[in-house]
């Protein structure tokens, strides 16, 4: 009886976040946003099926792409690296790691930081810095997630985000909440996967500190020059609910293939949709994956930055511990193609 009333209550709430949608993308607005890194995807796997993977990302990376996932770890404990080649030379590197708690559920940890390099320091004074002096921006993300299955084929997740982000002498912090729910063998079909995913809910977020003091100049009595205090304006979080669907085929003993696909709707940019293809064959104990993926946002075809996905995969068991390499690559419009190499351990 339990368990029937909590598959009741996620139904609902699946059912009222199905209609909200509409709802949402009739107020859309686009804008500028508080921690765009939040959007930076990570992990290779999911980034090469076009971030469609929102009903079967499992795993550490999953506490990105629907928390829920976590709950489907493979081994009692995962531990991951990524490095992505970004756009403007900006790197994103992201380490995770996650243990099984028995019968409690699964806990993960991640950190994921942005690398700018030296950017030459201007001033209204040095606007061509002849002084020579550089500054490196600082932006990392913290993560926490729990997840654990609530039936055999329900799993939820919860997390949260600890932002900080500085530029020189200002800087901002905030923190936002996730939470993702996976439903497999949807309406009883084997292989037929439902993902939701809420992300980036939290409070605005405002910069401060002693680099907004402006000299004011005094043109008249005789007082001294005062600092005066920009007042910087508050930004909302880029947050999303995404929903997704796969349908998971075993083409042969040890060859499958998984058609995935996700609608994203973001409070302040266009509707996305995605899809991606991964196609899978085993021997012994290697595994050898190839995917490729597409994310399209309709109402804004003429400025789409990024394009077509694609990547490969490989996994080893070592004996008792599986490695998994994957590779990711996104296409992307006026910079670098978006590069990532993940490399995760199964314990």
């Amino acid at each position: 009886m339990k368990q029937k009333a909590i598959f009741a209550a996620l139904m609902l709430c699946m059912a009222v976040m199905l209609l909200a949608v509409p709802a949402l993308a009739q107020h859309q607005r686009v804008g500028a946003v508080a921690a765009p890194e939040l959007l930076i995807p990570v992990g290779a796997r999911d980034l090469a099926l076009g971030g469609s993977s929102i009903s079967t990302s499992q795993g550490v990376e999953a506490m990105y792409w629907n928390t829920a996932g976590l709950g489907h770890m493979q081994g009692g404990a995962e531990a991951m690296f990524s490095s992505m080649s970004y756009i403007a030379d900006i790197n994103v590197v992201y380490g995770a790691v996650a243990g099984r708690f028995g019968s409690f559920g699964n806990i993960g940890f991640a950190v994921k930081s942005l690398s700018f390099g030296d950017i030459p320091l201007t001033t209204e004074d040095d606007p061509e810095n002849f002084s020579q002096r550089f500054y490196t921006p600082t932006f990392v993300t913290v993560s926490a997630a729990f997840a654990r299955p609530l039936t055999d084929a329900i799993t939820v997740g919860f997390g949260i985000k600890l932002i900080s982000e500085k530029i020189d002498r200002v800087s901002s912090s905030g923190f936002a909440f996730d939470f993702g729910v996976q439903y497999d063998g949807l309406v009883g079909v084997k292989g037929l996967n439902l993902g939701l995913a809420v992300k980036n809910v939290g409070p605005q977020m405002t910069f401060d500190g002693p680099g907004l003091y402006r000299r004011a100049l005094v043109t008249g009595g005789s007082r001294p020059d005062e600092f005066l205090l920009l007042q910087a304006a508050s930004y909302e979080l880029p947050a999303l609910v995404e929903i997704g669907l796969s349908y998971d085929y075993k083409l042969a003993d040890n060859f499958n293939a998984l058609v995935s696909g996700s609608f994203t709707n973001n409070n302040l940019y266009f509707d996305s949709y995605n899809a991606g293809l991964e196609l899978g064959y085993s021997f012994e104990d290697l595994k050898l994956y190839g995917r490729g993926g597409y994310s399209s946002v309709p109402q804004n075809t003429d400025n789409e930055i990024y394009g077509a996905t694609m990547g490969f995969g490989i996994g080893y068991d070592l004996g008792g511990i599986n490695m998994i390499l994957d590779y990711g690559y996104r296409s992307a419009k006026y910079f670098e193609a978006n590069q990532v190499f993940s490399l995760k351990f199964e314990f």
